[in-house]
């Protein structure tokens, strides 16, 4: 049966995101599984470091949100499904879902979605576009916190006979391993990032945006200099703005208005994320939205760190509260304060024993191998309905 299936992810750019990392690993995974693994994009960073042997690319503008090059796209992929014999289209954004869902309409082909995110749905024709995610053969929940958020925003839009169900994001767990670090690469970085080896660092990764929090972060860092005085200190802010510079100036400015200069870094990127993590002695996640998985939250535990995250969302099923990290109460900047304080000073034992345990954590419930092995039999059993 395997030797059969040929499938083609759709995703708008192919860039280091948990829902681009997921088509990445789940396209070489089904290539090992004797399956014809193709992704359509429009590009992106991880393109470089897909194995073409095994994984087509196939490019196409599917990041645009034009009515007409979502129906120009339908066409070509349309084609491009007969030419290639595709059994199944799996779809991980709205804008290329709609050409997807037109596209296996025309061809008699299976659709699938992944829901990675809670969307914008604000008004009654935003909540309409999205709803293009949940009209597929097959619905796939990136949580259990999406799954609620579907069945409570989206339920006149479900199809009762279609199959609806979670598959939990997982992450690669050898690559996000604190014992596969490449050599020197965490002191590398305190020295690219020009820290102090007696310095604490505190990270909070993730792209500039307002939801991610970084003023929160910042207005918390604030108050954590004044809990602790007599602690030397670095606080990362790593990510890029993607374009946003008036946010980031704001986020520079309220950084000077505190007066944490010398406290606060912000690093744009970084390529080889498990030398970040190494670096940190604690990770945030300060997320004012839900986050719909939270994978900062889950590489952080991969790589045995202490991880401070909000009590919304995904967090909440990722971290075990005090065992396999911390959360704090949601867009509270006293609460994240205090929660650094503690989290910093805790006895090297007590670290020892959470970052184990969220390692343990991760292996057990987050793997990639079980979200590429639970998402290939989902596709079997389509077929063969």
């Amino acid at each position: 049966m395997s030797s059969k299936i040929k499938v083609l992810q759709v995703i708008p750019k192919l860039g280091y995101g948990g829902a681009e990392t997921g088509c990445y690993d789940l396209a070489h995974y089904l290539y090992e599984q004797g399956c014809k693994s193709y992704i359509v994009t429009s590009g992106g960073e991880l393109l470089k470091y897909v194995d073409k042997k095994k994984v087509k690319i196939i490019k196409l503008p599917v990041q645009s949100k034009n009515p007409l090059l979502i129906l120009l796209n339908s066409i070509i992929l349309s084609f491009i499904i007969l030419f290639l014999n595709i059994n199944i289209v799996h779809a991980r954004s709205r804008a290329p879902a709609w050409s997807c869902l037109i596209a296996t309409k025309l061809t008699f082909r299976k659709l699938v979605t992944t829901f990675h995110g809670t969307y914008n749905f604000s008004s009654s024709i935003k909540k309409m576009y999205n709803s293009v995610m949940v009209k597929s053969d097959l619905l796939i929940a990136g949580s259990n916190f999406i799954f609620s958020h579907i069945n409570e925003n989206y339920l006149k839009y479900l199809n009762p006979k279609k199959k609806f169900l979670v598959i939990f994001r997982g992450i690669n767990t050898e690559y996000f391993d604190p014992d596969n670090l490449k050599k020197n690469s965490d002191s590398n970085l305190r020295n690219l990032w020009q820290i102090e080896d007696k310095s604490k660092v505190i990270l909070l990764p993730g792209r500039l945006t307002s939801w991610k929090g970084q003023e929160l972060f910042i207005e918390s860092i604030n108050k954590f200099k004044k809990l602790s005085s007599n602690m030397e200190f670095t606080a990362v802010i790593l990510g890029d703005d993607q374009g946003r510079k008036v946010y980031k100036k704001k986020l520079e400015r309220l950084v000077e208005q505190y007066n944490l200069s010398n406290e606060i870094r912000f690093i744009e990127k970084c390529e080889y994320m498990p030398a970040a993590y190494m670096t940190a002695d604690i990770i945030i996640s300060s997320s004012i939205e839900p986050e719909a998985f939270g994978r900062v939250s889950v590489e952080a535990q991969s790589m045995k760190k202490p991880i401070i995250a909000s009590n919304i969302g995904g967090s909440n099923e990722t971290i075990v509260d005090n065992k396999t990290g911390v959360l704090f109460e949601n867009d509270n900047s006293d609460s994240l304060s205090q929660k650094i304080n503690e989290i910093i000073n805790l006895d090297t034992l007590t670290l020892e024993l959470m970052g184990k345990e969220g390692r343990k954590n991760v292996i057990n419930r987050f793997n990639i191998e079980k979200m590429c092995l639970n998402t290939y039999s989902e596709y079997k059993k389509l077929l063969n309905q």
